[in-house]
């Protein structure tokens, strides 16, 4: 009796692996979409002296959902499940910067996108074993921290003018983040202000991670007892 049930429970799990890329693709997908929309929209918001319009479209404040997704999919079914939907994310990143923006902007866009969440999916798995809050909040951290670098750097640094011509405006100087007395290329202020963004939205987002872990484990408790029951 137990070697028939074999056969049929690797099916469910494989089955159940399946889904959850699917879903986690799915996620990906909405998300990188609904960013690449709102990257449109700058936040009309002041905080003190600094005006936030001059660093931040809200793109900032949804992108980071993507380590959220990379996470749970990496938890609930593996890294070879994650690295599925950061290749996905990636394919679509790509293709709708190259249709909404220029090709150096797509460039600097799928690259840090494929290096940010790979990184992700590696410093989660090497800490799944510690406190659930450990995983997601430092590799969301070191993966926020490199896509900003990569894709800031790829896009607007003048020394990348070989990927596409320079943005004039991103390369001018200026105070840093609009209100210190030293100046920098306005492009650097603006990756400060993401990182920052990043930064919170990591920690923002330990509460919908820790809802969403438990819920997972659950429903893929109930699958499998179910599975054994038949």
């Amino acid at each position: 009796m137990n070697g028939m049930n074999v056969q049929p429970a690797e099916g469910k799990a494989e089955r159940q692996r399946l889904w959850g890329v699917a879903a986690g693709i799915g996620a990906m997908t909405a998300i990188v979409a609904i960013s690449n929309f709102l990257v449109q929209f700058p936040v009309h918001a002041r905080l003190g002296p600094v005006n936030l319009a001059d660093l931040l479209t809200w793109a900032a404040f949804t992108y980071p959902v993507a380590f959220l997704v990379t996470d749970l999919v990496n938890r609930q079914f593996g890294p070879a499940a994650a690295r599925r939907v950061v290749y996905a994310g990636f394919a679509l990143a790509v293709a709708l910067s190259v249709w909404l923006a220029s090709f150096r902007i797509a460039i600097a866009s799928g690259t840090a996108f494929l290096v940010a969440q790979l990184l992700d999916v590696f410093i989660f798995h090497r800490l799944r074993r510690k406190a659930w809050w450990l995983p997601p909040l430092v590799s969301s951290f070191i993966g926020s921290l490199v896509d900003t670098f990569v894709f800031f750097s790829l896009a607007f640094a003048a020394a990348f003018s070989f990927i596409g011509p320079n943005d004039d405006f991103a390369i001018g100087m200026a105070p840093l983040l609009g209100i210190l007395g030293v100046e920098a290329p306005r492009w650097v202020s603006w990756a400060l202000g993401d990182l920052a963004v990043k930064i919170l939205m990591a920690l923002v987002l330990l509460a919908p991670y820790g809802a969403l872990r438990k819920a997972l484990d659950h429903w893929l408790a109930a699958r499998t007892a179910e599975t054994v029951a038949h």
